[in-house]
This record gives structure tokens, sequence and C-alpha cells, in this order.
């Protein structure tokens, strides 16, 4: 019954590793096409080979890595920065909640005006 299983996993385990190998064929077979296609058309180019568009499809990849995926900083498994809010706020008392809830308040949500206007530039000029 064991041995069943373990081969039955392995098969499906099989199946999937050649199935992502078959798409990925396709992705750079694809990517070549498109390639040779339209680069040697529009801009002079020269045609690439199927090995020469993995390698453009890995160096793409390495050089923009850090660009990729958009989670920066805040790793969203960890729950993100939201989390570390959740627990500030949770551990403030109800005086302090109200204080930060009011330097927020004056911070970002008062009217401009023109003396708060003027009186900004003049401090830069002077600094």
């Amino acid at each position: 019954m064991k041995l069943t299983r373990i081969l039955k996993l392995s098969a499906i385990g099989l199946f999937f590793a050649a199935l992502a190998l078959f798409l990925l064929a396709g992705f750079i077979y694809l990517t070549q096409a498109l390639w040779n296609g339209l680069v040697p058309g529009l801009f002079g180019g020269p045609a690439i080979t199927y090995w020469q568009t993995l390698g453009l499809l890995v160096l793409a990849k390495i050089v923009l890595w850090p660009l990729g995926g958009g989670r920066g900083h805040w790793n969203h498994r960890r729950g993100g920065p939201g989390r570390f809010w959740a627990a500030r706020w949770e551990s403030m008392s109800p005086d302090d909640r109200a204080r930060f809830k009011e330097k927020m308040k004056d911070k970002w949500c008062r009217p401009r005006s023109a003396t708060n206007d003027s009186v900004n530039v003049e401090s830069k000029t002077q600094a």
C-alpha cells in the first residue's frame, strides 16, 4: 500500500516537472519568435538562437529581479505594516489615542492659509 502511494506521488511529481519544463521551453520559443519577428525588422538587430534567448531571459531576470513582486520592505507573508501598527494602536491608552488622532489631524487636515505659507517661505529663505 505504501509503495503504491510513493509510486503514484512520484509519477505525479514527474508529470508536473515535465509539464513545467514543457511550459518553460514554450515560453523561451515564444520569446525567440517575438524577438526574431520584431527586432531585426524594426531595429536592424540580429536574430537570436534558442539558447541565446534563454540567456537573455536569465539576464533580464537577474537585472530586473529587485523590481519584481512589488513587495518591497514589508513581506506580505509576515503581515506587512498593518500588523505592526495594529499592535501599536492596541497598546495605546485611550488618552494616547486621542492625542495621536489630534496630532495627525493638526498635521494633515488643517487648511492652508496665506499666513502659514508666507511664514514657511520666510523661514526657508532665511535658512
